[in-house]
């Protein structure tokens, strides 16, 4: 069972690295992604279990982006951040994350009790902040009963309290990904609970731009997302992955809940800088 796309403590994920790896293996899981957002923080740990247990690992990121307004993520597989780019374009975003956190937190502390170390109080270490430390802290103040509660309502995109950032364009991070080696594949293209999805004419442009993949099979891809997604994998001669979205407690996303075929694993491979550990 092949799952590409998971999330440990180095972005919002509640299960380490090290405790992410067993648990996939012991979900079944012979191929895993550790994809953290916006960071790479997380590889050396999940590197060293995964050597150890005997479970095969795809290093790679989740990246935040923008077409049009409309929020995308690009997960990136396997690139080299020796190589330039990707790692300065990282660093930027990350700052950027981090002032509209920051933003969205003193507008909830108007209504609700909580402030920014109630929010750093669910990170720790080098951890990349996220909204859904947020929606932890809102919980730990007994405001919602769990993330996905904190998501449906009060940081939602469509929230009164939700800020946006400047994130890179869609088309200038696939590029930044190939010219470090990676294979870049958009995140959950179409689902329904994320606003807007791309439209045929962006996934254009982003395959003009190296565009290798779209995650079909997702818990918030719908089947007729799912039909899109395969029909514009086809005529764009793009790759079509599956995976969990998993980040532990507060989400339902299970390890390992849609996964990639074994063909797509290969060619990822073959494409990426980086090798499967």
């Amino acid at each position: 069972m092949i799952d590409l796309h998971t999330h440990s403590t180095a972005s919002d994920g509640t299960d380490s690295p090290t405790d992410l790896v067993r648990k996939a293996q012991a979900a079944g899981v012979t191929t895993l992604a550790i994809t953290d957002h916006d960071t790479m923080s997380g590889w050396a740990e999940a590197t060293s279990e995964a050597q150890r247990i005997g479970i095969s690992l795809v290093r790679g990121t989740e990246v935040s982006a923008s077409y049009e307004f409309r929020s995308v993520h690009i997960l990136s597989y396997l690139h080299d951040p020796a190589l330039p780019g990707l790692s300065q374009l990282l660093e930027r975003t990350r700052q950027a994350r981090l002032e509209r956190l920051i933003a969205m937190t003193d507008l909830l502390s108007r209504d609700f009790p909580i402030t920014w170390p109630d929010v750093l109080a669910q990170t720790s270490g080098d951890t990349t902040v996220g909204r859904p430390h947020i929606a932890d802290a809102l919980v730990a103040a007994g405001v919602v009963p769990n993330r996905d509660a904190a998501f449906a309502e009060l940081i939602s995109p469509r929230g009164n309290y939700y800020v946006r950032y400047e994130a890179a364009s869609a088309p200038d991070v696939v590029a930044a990904i190939t010219a470090s080696g990676g294979v870049p594949v958009v995140a959950h293209p179409f689902a329904a609970t994320r606003g807007r999805g791309l439209t045929d004419e962006a996934i254009n442009e982003l395959v003009d731009a190296g565009l290798a993949g779209l995650e079909v099979w997702h818990r918030e891809m719908d089947q007729a997302a799912r039909t899109r997604a395969l029909e514009l994998t086809q005529r764009f001669g793009l790759l079509a992955t599956g995976s969990s979205d998993y980040h532990g407690i507060g989400k339902a996303n299970a390890l390992g809940e849609h996964w990639t075929s074994p063909e797509v694993l290969t060619e990822i491979a073959n494409r990426g800088a980086l090798p499967v550990l």
